[in-house]
């Protein structure tokens, strides 16, 4: 039998992850493996709310409350838990890759939804965890890529930044942390434009 909190085929884990409880402790065991802790200024000695499935820290700062979602690749999508492991799950037990459309499809989210939670998860398994702050030295820049607008189609000329050597062109943003383990390619809908994080060895 499988692991009551690791799942091991796609029936538990649907089971498993639609309780909610199941999936805050999922979380807390992995980010706080020894107990939970301030995001803001590391207290250990918190307060559950449970009615709120929040902590609150003891300390008098701002962002005294927070929830497991904090500071990880799930903090700022209003989505649920639930459908956040599921697509993990999804994810890290597909041999063959999973596609957007199979996460729209399995979990019931739109495919640019389902697109957006596939490359955050990307994102955490090359890093190696669900945290997606860039810390220490990171060198910011931007420029502008794409042909020449004759030849783009309207729709797609249409959503394009405009301005002075950016006419019919994207907009993009280089983010270069320097910590050394991995590189990583980060890509935002086309509205955003695309962004690259890369960390190199400092």
């Amino acid at each position: 039998m499988a692991n009551e909190t690791n799942p091991k085929t796609l029936q538990q884990a649907i089971v498993y992850f639609s309780n909610p409880d199941n999936c805050l402790n999922y979380l807390v065991a992995r980010r706080w493996p020894n107990g939970v802790e301030s995001p803001t200024c590391g207290r250990t000695d918190v307060v559950f709310l449970a009615k709120q499935r929040k902590w609150q820290c003891r300390s008098t700062h701002q962002r005294r409350q927070f929830s497991v979602k904090v500071g990880t690749i799930f903090g700022d999508s209003p989505l649920g838990l639930d459908k956040w492991l599921m697509a993990v799950w999804m994810i890290t037990n597909c041999k063959n890759g999973v596609s957007s459309y199979e996460i729209h499809r399995a979990i019931g989210v739109t495919q640019k939804t389902a697109w957006f939670m596939l490359h955050r998860v990307r994102l955490a398994m090359q890093t190696g965890s669900f945290l997606k702050q860039m810390s220490g030295h990171v060198k910011v820049d931007e420029t502008f890529i794409g042909g020449k607008a004759r030849n783009m189609h309207r729709s797609v000329h249409a959503r394009r930044i405009h301005g002075t050597g950016g006419s019919g062109k994207v907009a993009v943003m280089g983010l270069l942390e320097r910590h050394g383990e991995v590189r990583t390619m980060v890509l935002p809908n086309e509205a955003q434009g695309v962004a690259w994080r890369s960390r190199q060895a400092g």
